[in-house]
């Protein structure tokens, strides 16, 4: 299939792609809130900055896109058609850093909690997965 986008135009576009607040990170803060969990966000003290620190539980949140992170199984994890060769290179190079970042943080006693972009969708089994994930309710954090 042919880009429908000039090369300039999509340069542009792929440039307005956040790293920081985006959607599902606003819904997983937002949901952790409800919870009664307060936490600190993207602490550069920590290998990977990760998105957001419950400092108290020693659990790091990481909410991943299934596109640039690949999710296994998600249908938003696809290969754009044109230059396969560097995109596959460029989610290897991800997928690599986010295995060095969660050895890193576990090496200094640190839990990781990956939420991935589609799991943001339906605010019940949101809050479902926070719950398992960091592995306590807000009054056991208390």
């Amino acid at each position: 299939m042919v880009d429908r986008l000039t090369s300039e135009r999509r340069s542009w576009l792929m440039s307005r792609v956040k790293g920081k607040n985006t959607s599902p990170e606003l819904k997983v803060r937002r949901t952790l809130h409800a919870l009664g969990f307060r936490f600190r966000l993207h602490r550069k003290d920590l290998p990977g900055n990760p998105d957001i620190v419950l400092p108290k539980l020693m659990r790091a949140v990481f909410v991943h896109g299934c596109f640039w992170h690949r999710h296994p199984g998600c249908k938003k994890a696809s290969v754009p058609k044109t230059r396969p060769e560097f995109w596959h290179q460029k989610f290897a190079n991800n997928v690599e850093r986010d295995t060095r970042t969660t050895v890193a943080l576990g090496a200094i006693g640190w839990t990781v909690v990956v939420i991935w972009e589609c799991e943001t969708k339906d605010p019940d089994e949101l809050r479902r997965r926070l719950v398992e994930l960091v592995g306590v309710t807000k009054e056991a954090a208390q």
